[in-house]
């Protein structure tokens, strides 16, 4: 198992509790927060109870509703779905403790330099020189690329986040149009909140919080009113490079049936569809669930690709719709909220996914 983020760590749970014997490899040896992926939605939530962890517990913060702005225009919703914020970080460790707990062995710190296919299975060898072996392979090392197995697509998108401190307290997730790519701003734990931008290529004004700021309150008056006065808890925002959004994987002609792809490494849906998460957990799930049932991989991947195409193409949809008319798009929430709802729901991935 190659990566301790949440898909990762959910199939490593489920092989431990299944009986199977598992490595899982971890890059980071300590808790790290990430770019993205502290939105869950209902889906995301039920996955977690599975796999016994309390979102109450772990000090989630429940999300009311939403709004979308742009300009001088603005659009409130009721989310069809009950939606919590959750620090990356502490949603990690988690899921890893009870990985340890059910029995995989999680290392932490060591990073995969290569992974080689053999008779008996996969040899994978760390940058430590060592060699670990085993009958399968599971890639969920996110955005990150393993040498010799990475993704068929290359993406271009630049993701950013910044914690901040409001003036005011945030009940609700917003979504801001921007040129070239989007803003999600939503209530964190401890009274924070965390803003989340994408874009398609990257800004040399965006590297300071100042910046960024600055340009997601150019978007549109409630943006403005919203950050006026906030307090970045970090120096600089986190950024990452070369997202792939709208990526969905899809096997060549002979794939090999013992590696299978999970989370970011399978798809990349935009961030503005709050799926990402419930996305990692699907699938580390059921790769468990095919691994234990002795399915091929090329199967497995058929099947999630089945199953996750229609809200790939929704959210790809919503997505080139907020770049090309933001304030049509928030025009069409405000006057058709039952049509933005129904939207909203196409992008999830359902109870069976």
């Amino acid at each position: 198992m190659l990566g301790g983020g949440p898909a990762g760590a959910a199939a490593a749970l489920c092989l431990a509790r299944a009986g199977i014997s598992v490595t899982l490899i971890e890059r980071e040896a300590a808790p790290q927060e990430k770019v993205c992926g502290e939105f869950l939605g209902s889906n995301a939530a039920r996955r977690l109870r599975h796999l016994g962890l309390d979102l109450a517990a772990l000090g989630a913060v429940s999300i009311k509703g939403a709004r979308l702005a742009s300009g001088a225009r603005r659009a409130a919703l009721d989310l069809p779905f009950e939606a919590w914020g959750l620090p990356r970080a502490r949603l990690d460790e988690a899921l890893l403790a009870a990985a340890a707990t059910a029995g995989a062995n999680v290392m932490r710190g060591c990073a995969a330099r290569r992974a080689e296919r053999v008779a008996e299975g996969w040899r994978l060898h760390l940058s430590d020189g060592m060699v670990l072996a085993g009958p399968a392979l599971v890639l969920a090392n996110g955005k990150h690329e393993l040498r010799g197995q990475a993704r068929a697509q290359r993406g271009q998108h630049v993701g950013l986040k910044l914690p901040l401190r409001l003036s005011g307290p945030l009940a609700e997730v917003l979504l801001l149009p921007l040129r070239g790519g989007y803003a999600g701003l939503q209530p964190s734990v401890g009274g924070q909140a965390n803003l989340c931008v994408a874009l398609r290529k990257a800004d040399k004004a965006l590297s300071t919080p100042e910046g960024l700021l600055r340009t997601v309150a150019a978007g549109s008056d409630l943006a403005a009113m919203l950050l006026a006065g906030a307090i970045p808890v970090r120096k600089k925002p986190l950024a990452i490079a070369g997202l792939p959004y709208g990526f969905l994987h899809r096997d060549a002609a002979h794939v090999d049936g013992t590696l299978f792809r999970v989370g970011d490494q399978f798809a990349v849906i935009p961030s503005l569809a709050g799926e990402g998460m419930d996305m990692a957990l699907a699938s580390g799930i059921a790769a468990a669930g095919a691994i234990v049932a002795g399915e091929h991989a090329g199967r497995f991947h058929a099947r999630m690709r089945r199953a996750w195409q229609r809200p790939m193409r929704w959210a790809g949809l919503v997505a080139r719709l907020l770049d090309q008319t933001p304030g049509g798009a928030v025009r069409a929430a405000e006057m058709l909220p039952l049509a933005a709802r129904f939207v909203a729901g196409r992008m999830r991935l359902g109870h069976g996914a």
